[in-house]
């Protein structure tokens, strides 16, 4: 395996405080959604174990995803298998659409937007403004927040898996349409109100930084994806980090978005190498991927083979 990638697990194994429970929802959408949504705990600490993160923190994280009702546990004996909850397998599926997608979806030139309408206290106004924040949406004062795609049915949905029910009797979805009348404010004026691109920018930047020079070491050497564990790690660091980046990213249209905007460039990184680093990965997920009884997981659905999977960035390992 490359020095570079090698480097990358170690930089993250290496960090004094790692979200186990982050990193569980990234392992469960990317990797065991698609092999039945569920895996015996063992398997979990097994795969997660070569990145410091130890027994105990995974039985905690699983602990507080299933309060949170991410997840839920079946029992085989003394051996317990967490699922995705009906929710939460929702929840990665509507995130594997945004992450996998070969590129930004096209724009219907309308506005999603989500008007406050009651007189919510600061604790659940600072709430609902933070879901919505990693759901991409901007804000527009205090009242109104927007989006230019989002499905408002599944933002709702997503709202009501938080524990925010309570809160949306006060709001109230639209979806407007820009008249460009002559002199008034356009789509241009109200991104630059309702989102500040920089620190985005920066991060998209980063993550570009980060994971060229793995896909150059990768692209490179034909031998760079012998290790079939060193690649799983790798993948799943690639999707932790950029589906961290697409949560909070209302993939504006192209026109809105500065020229020299990265968010681009690290799709089509992260397309790269995630189909070079596919095959190693699906080697090791067959070898320790187990559910509570012992037996293997399915093997991933037939839709999986499509992720990213459009044009001649699609690259078989």
């Amino acid at each position: 395996m490359a020095a570079t990638i090698r480097r990358q697990i170690a930089d993250f194994s290496r960090q004094k405080r790692v979200h186990t429970g982050s990193l569980l929802i990234s392992l469960f959408g990317d990797a065991i959604l698609p092999r039945g949504g569920g895996a015996w705990v063992g398997s979990l600490i097994r795969l997660l174990e070569p990145l410091g993160v130890n027994e105990r923190s995974v039985r905690t994280a699983v602990f507080r995803l299933t309060k949170d009702e991410w997840l839920y546990s079946e029992s085989s004996g003394r051996r317990s298998e967490y699922r995705l909850t009906p929710s939460g397998e929702r929840r990665c599926a509507d995130a594997a659409r945004q992450i996998y997608a070969a590129r930004a979806p096209a724009w219907d030139h309308r506005w999603r937007q989500i008007l406050v309408l009651s007189a919510f206290t600061q604790k659940e106004r600072d709430v609902l403004r933070r879901a919505l924040f990693w759901q991409g949406f901007g804000a527009l004062g205090a009242e109104c927040f927007v989006h230019p795609s989002a499905d408002l049915a599944s933002v709702f949905d997503a709202l009501l898996v938080e524990g925010l029910g309570g809160l949306l009797s006060g709001l109230m979805p639209l979806v407007a349409a820009d008249t460009s009348l002559v002199g008034t404010a356009g789509n241009t004026d109200l991104v630059s109100r309702a989102w500040d691109l920089r620190e985005m920018a920066r991060d998209y930047a980063e993550f570009v930084s980060v994971y060229t020079p793995v896909l150059v070491e990768v692209r490179g050497d034909p031998l760079a994806t012998a290790d079939d564990e060193e690649a799983f790690l790798l993948r799943l660091l690639l999707i932790h980090d950029y589906r961290r980046l697409l949560l909070r990213d209302p993939e504006l249209p192209e026109q809105l978005l500065p020229d020299d905007w990265p968010g681009e460039s690290a799709r089509l990184l992260c397309k790269d190498l995630y189909r070079r680093l596919l095959t190693p990965a699906e080697r090791h997920l067959d070898r320790v991927l187990r559910t509570a009884d012992g037996g293997a997981c399915p093997p991933p659905q037939p839709a999986f083979g499509s992720r990213f999977a459009e044009d001649d960035l699609l690259t078989t390992v």
